[in-house]
């Protein structure tokens, strides 16, 4: 392949490209149907000239019938009253008006044949460019639905891949992070405070025990009367001192 082949075929495919980006599908559809219709009122106005045409012929048709009849009738009396000259002279426009006649009936035959033939030509392509128009509204639509997918794919491509993925990934992240923060320390919160109601439990069942096997060391006259043991609670009826509540009114009485 010689070199000014190659640049050519260089040239339409690089500009083959620039064309092919620029064109607008939809546009171009759009106009395409426009150029369709305008071509509507042309079309019917030449199907006009030819039914009109085929009109002309029609009533030239009927001129020259009449007048070969006319004709014929002038020459019919002409040879009545004898007058031969005029008969003749009748005689040879009659023979013109139907050679006449006959030109016009053939071209008339034509005319009818090119008028039929027009009409279907313009109702066939009325035809067509409707049936082509709808085919170019639902190109349209297509054009318009791959264009909005073509949007979205964009869009999912950026959101999962650029800095927008990221943020959101990260802000997760953090979020994640504070929650379990939180979390965390309700739990140690109600941890603690559990703790200590256990052992506020725990020091009152040991002051009951406590209180109870110095009732049974008293029972067993293991302990004299009115003592306890350090650390013990008084028991019922005794005071810090050590002496019963009825000792410590008569003391009181005393003094």
């Amino acid at each position: 392949m010689g070199l000014w082949s190659r640049f050519k075929r260089s040239m339409r495919a690089l500009f083959g490209g620039i064309v092919e980006k620029t064109e607008d599908p939809e546009r171009i559809l759009q106009q395409t149907i426009r150029d369709m219709r305008d071509r509507v009122p042309e079309l019917n106005n030449s199907v006009a000239q030819v039914m009109a045409t085929e009109k002309l012929l029609a009533k030239n048709k009927e001129r020259l019938e009449a007048q070969v009849v006319e004709l014929d009738s002038k020459i019919k009396a002409s040879v009545k009253m004898g007058r031969d000259d005029i008969a003749t002279a009748y005689i040879g426009q009659l023979q013109q008006a139907q050679v006449d006649l006959q030109k016009t009936s053939q071209q008339l035959e034509h005319a009818t044949l090119a008028s039929k033939q027009a009409v279907k030509a313009r109702d066939n392509y009325v035809l067509q460019m409707q049936k082509r128009s709808a085919e170019a509204m639902q190109l349209i639509n297509q054009s318009k639905q791959a264009k909005l997918q073509e949007q979205l794919a964009q869009t999912m491509e950026t959101f999962q891949l650029g800095d927008d993925a990221s943020t959101f990934n990260e802000m997760r992240e953090r979020i994640d992070r504070r929650a379990a923060a939180a979390e965390a320390k309700m739990q140690l919160g109600a941890a603690s405070v559990d703790t200590q109601m256990q052992e506020i439990e725990r020091e009152a069942m040991d002051m009951q025990l406590q209180d109870r096997l110095l009732e049974y060391k008293r029972e067993m006259g293991l302990l004299p009367s009115g003592t306890s043991q350090p650390g013990a609670l008084p028991a019922q009826g005794e005071t810090g001192t050590g002496l019963s509540s009825d000792a410590v009114l008569k003391e009181g009485a005393k003094d």
